[in-house]
């Protein structure tokens, strides 16, 4: 899954429960659950007394199985090895939302560039180091999540055709989907009052019950120096909302030059960008994850026309100006 991730700092993960022993007007506080995940950590608050650990880790090894490249037997690890490999049905809901990203930012989104990420160092295959223009250019010819399409077989199954050398990672949106998998999971349970956030990608529903208030979470202000502090809190309900951003992950040359890990699908290399981080919310947190890594590749001028026609994204960016200060931008009425 993807690596990268700006950590949302969530106020109300592990301060919120009150002790229900001191206050009985409360029935039950919430549940909250945590662990690692996808190469990062998970959080989950809900309100109920039952403890769902079991069904939520039974969930993600079976995403996991589906779309990690980090596995070396995982159905898209197959694939890339050009095994015959049927799609179930996470691949294809994550495989076709990426089509259709794909086709609406012009290729700004694109799971194809895989290889291209790890050639930089950044990717899954840790024995890559930064390459040169003529490995880039041989990579490249393969890049293009139009050359890759999906087919129905005679049994009624899905599969994928591809060129052989072209190569599949969803680390920009699987996480995301991880999100939404298990608020999904939560809902067919029962439960309407739920925060999920596995690595800075949030989704949420309802209210914090315990608190009587709405979920808060704080967003980062960016910093290079690997601390963390708050710039802001927004409240979000019924929404998802995820994060990308260059100040966290990249490569030092032994010039010095500084390499961001979002690449660039149309150029294999890093993106040349002032932007510092894309917060999107959206409908769910599987389509936030990919707007948000794909309107740090586009730049500000073409994010804020794509927003235009699409009211349904809010986007918060922060990025460096011409004095290498610190600007915000609120687009689509983000949540002050």
């Amino acid at each position: 899954m993807k690596q990268f991730s700006l950590v949302l700092v969530l106020f109300i993960l592990f301060m919120s429960c009150k002790d229900v022993t001191k206050d009985k007007s409360i029935t039950f506080e919430n549940t909250k659950l945590s662990g690692p995940v996808f190469g990062t950590n998970f959080n989950v608050i809900y309100h109920s007394k039952m403890n769902y650990i079991k069904q939520i880790d039974s969930l993600f090894a079976v995403v996991n199985q589906s779309m990690s490249t980090y596995i070396p037997n995982s159905d898209i690890s197959r694939l890339n090895r050009n095994e015959d490999v049927i799609l179930d049905d996470h691949f294809s809901k994550v495989f076709l939302a990426s089509k259709e990203i794909f086709e609406a930012t012009q290729g700004a989104f694109d799971p194809t560039i895989g290889n291209v990420v790890n050639a930089w160092s950044f990717g899954a295959d840790k024995n890559k180091f930064l390459t040169d223009s003529t490995t880039i250019d041989s990579l490249m010819r393969y890049v293009g999540l139009d050359k890759v399409h999906p087919f129905n077989t005679k049994s009624g199954a899905i599969k994928i055709v591809r060129p052989i050398h072209t190569y599949l990672e969803f680390n920009a949106i699987a996480k995301g989907y991880g999100v939404d998998v298990i608020g999904e999971f939560l809902e067919r349970e029962g439960i309407d009052n739920y925060l999920v956030e596995i690595g800075g990608e949030i989704r949420a529903k309802g209210m914090n019950k315990e608190k009587n208030t709405a979920w808060k979470v704080g967003l980062d202000e960016p910093r290079f120096d690997g601390k963390q502090s708050v710039l802001k809190a927004i409240s979000l309900k019924d929404e998802a909302m995820a994060t990308s951003g260059t100040y966290r992950k990249f490569k030092i040359d032994d010039n010095g030059n500084r390499y961001a890990h979002i690449i660039n699908a149309k150029t294999g290399y890093p993106s040349k960008t002032n932007i510092l981080s894309v917060s999107v919310i959206a409908e769910d947190c599987m389509i936030a994850d990919a707007y948000a890594t794909a309107f740090q590749a586009m730049g500000i001028g073409k994010v804020t026309e794509f927003l235009k026609a699409h009211p349904e994204l809010k986007v918060f960016i922060i990025f460096e100006n011409d004095e290498k200060e610190f600007e915000t931008l609120n687009l689509n009425n983000f949540p002050e």
